[in-house]
């Protein structure tokens, strides 16, 4: 296949919560899946709400696949992410949210994100987003009205991951917003890989499914 692009849209909220939880994106659900695409010849770019450094959470030095990422060219090209209202998503085959706590709060509600998912989704690129990254389909209505998730299958961080996580720091359960607008959701056991593929809608539910969602969305490339 010719070379694929992919976008992966970062958050830039450094913290969260009524405590102040230092936070960002996590950092295994973008080394895992960049693993992946490098491997199968995928470009990766990066964007975020405000361009820039996006702030990380959880880095791990004895995972072989983030050590390399923390000393890897990506790093350094994500670290000058394009500010995504400069970025038209059609340039891409696919966009890709990662989680971590961050996109609870600026992907969530940003009107640039809601712009970029629906542009992609219109356009009819992949959208993909694993653990707290498919807080950015929130809100997201489509052209007949009809929110983005409704009767959809996808995946999350799900309520009973966050009731042993940050419970006392997400301003929302992302598993109980994604029901609400509609969605069917799936979820396994805590902390288990779940990827649920629906169409061109790629979700994963956890870090342990960051590079199995990425292996989706290369099958789904071709």
């Amino acid at each position: 296949m010719s070379i694929k692009h992919v976008l992966f849209i970062l958050t830039n909220t450094a913290e969260i919560g009524p405590n102040q939880r230092r936070t960002g994106y996590f950092f295994p659900e973008v080394a895992h899946p960049y693993e992946v695409f490098a491997e199968a010849g995928v470009a990766v770019e990066y964007a975020s709400p405000l361009g820039g450094t996006p702030p990380e959470d959880g880095y791990d030095e004895s995972d072989p696949a983030q050590l390399a990422f923390r000393n890897s060219l990506a790093i350094r090209r994500m670290a000058n992410s394009r500010k995504l209202s400069d970025v038209d998503v059609l340039d891409y085959d696919a966009i890709f949210f990662p989680g971590g706590l961050g996109p609870m709060v600026d992907i969530a509600t940003d009107p640039d994100v809601k712009r970029a998912v629906e542009r992609a989704w219109n356009g009819g690129k992949l959208v993909a987003a694993v653990c707290h990254g498919p807080a950015a389909f929130l809100g997201i209505t489509l052209e007949d009205g009809t929110p983005l998730v409704r009767g959809r299958k996808l995946t999350s961080f799900s309520n009973d991951e966050e009731s042993g996580y940050a419970l006392a720091d997400v301003p929302f359960l992302l598993e109980d917003a994604l029901r609400a607008e509609g969605a069917e959701f799936y979820s396994t056991e805590v902390w288990q890989e779940k990827v649920v593929v629906d169409g061109r809608l790629l979700t994963g539910q956890n870090p342990a499914s960051g590079g199995p969602l990425a292996k989706a969305i290369i099958e789904a490339l071709r």
